[in-house]
């Protein structure tokens, strides 16, 4: 039997580890055993607890509850902690997903350790290396054994940097670099959950059902950790919002949701409040939205995957696919830029090609990590 694990940290990570959960659960039980190894880099419970409940994600065996703090010091902290599982276990082989500090610390501690490594939706490029994202992602694929690319983008990225016919060898425990075009395994949820999410009281019990709402998420540090820059944002939302006749349904994320609510409080906004989405509900208000706002990568590609057009509060994407299909434009925060942005999607003709996959990327990635 081969021992993995799994190291989340992050809602996203969450979410994207319920869909190989699931196939290695339910397809090759009597071969692998997983296990989760969380970082406790998201300590909400409304941002991490609840998703494990919800999606049938098997309780971490191992938690680090790093919580918040300086990078450099969670990072650390993180790199510390894996390392004592780690040498305690040793597993077969290890997962990471994506790009967030947790990624980061488990490609560093792992390869130290000479363990296979697994990096899942590796490849993505922003092309702006101030982006901590960035760093951690680019990290994270020189050091995986396998590098699993969700679109021919991403395999083109890894390609430019020599990734894909790699001569690095890892050591005697580990095997060259392959790189495996396996499509999205975020695809994979939406399919298997969307069905459940559309058919929730999701939308109805916040009054939504029938009437026509912008859904926007906030999260990035660029956009919210400066207050004047915050600020900006809630009235160019406000502004959109009213020049549009739209209201605007802001999940609150823990950055932005004390200074969101005193925002509407003191300026009387259009603006909508919630509290933190879960997954279930998040995929049921992104089906349900006429547009979606972000400037989260996760729900760029579900506005995608639900065809719905996007507006990305950021100056560039590591999913530029979508703004090629004229399915997504970049724009700045202020309420001029905002609102052009708005009306050139209203405009567009997008696309929506199959570009991530058919939604077996789980089952692709599994396979692969056992033959290795």
């Amino acid at each position: 039997m081969l021992n993995i694990i799994t190291i989340i940290g992050a809602r996203p990570q969450i979410i994207k580890a319920a869909a190989l959960s699931r196939i290695l659960r339910t397809s090759y039980s009597y071969e692998v055993c997983e296990r989760i190894l969380h970082t406790g880099q998201h300590y909400d419970t409304l941002m991490s607890d609840v998703f494990f409940g919800e999606m049938n994600i098997p309780i971490p065996t191992f938690n680090l509850n790093v919580g918040s703090g300086d990078q450099a010091w969670q990072i650390a902290h993180m790199i510390e902690g894996i390392t004592d599982i780690l040498k305690q276990e040793k597993p077969d082989g290890v997962v990471i997903y994506g790009d967030t500090n947790s990624t980061l610390a488990g490609a560093l501690a792992t390869c130290r350790l000479q363990i296979p490594l697994f990096h899942i939706e590796a490849g993505l490029r922003s092309h702006y290396m101030p982006m901590p994202e960035e760093q951690n992602r680019i990290v994270a694929d020189h050091f995986a054994n396998i590098c699993f690319a969700p679109t021919q983008t991403a395999m083109q990225n890894l390609a430019r940097e020599g990734l894909i016919h790699s001569p690095t060898q890892f050591g005697e425990q580990r095997k060259g670099r392959e790189a495996i075009l396996s499509g999205d395994i975020m695809l994979d949820n939406a399919i298997h959950y969307g069905a459940q999410a559309k058919h929730s009281t999701a939308l109805s019990s916040l009054g939504l059902d029938g009437i026509p709402y912008m859904l926007a998420t906030i999260h990035r540090d660029f956009n919210t950790d400066n207050t004047d820059k915050r600020d900006s944002l809630f009235a160019s939302l406000d502004i959109l919002s009213k020049h549009s006749g739209i209201p605007i349904i802001i999940p609150a994320h823990p950055r932005i949701s004390q200074s969101l609510q005193h925002y509407i409080q003191s300026t009387h906004s259009h603006l909508r409040a919630i509290p933190p989405a879960s997954y279930l509900q998040m995929l049921a208000l992104e089906q349900g939205a006429c547009m979606i706002i972000t400037d989260s990568g996760g729900v760029q590609k579900e506005a995608y995957f639900f065809h719905k057009p996007c507006l990305v509060l950021r100056h560039e994407t590591e999913w530029i696919e979508i703004v090629e299909q004229q399915a997504a434009i970049l724009t700045d925060t202020e309420s001029d830029s905002l609102i052009d942005a708005f009306e050139r999607i209203q405009a567009a003709q997008p696309h929506y090609p199959p570009l991530f996959g058919d939604g077996h990327a789980a089952e692709i990635i599994a396979e692969h990590i056992i033959n290795y």
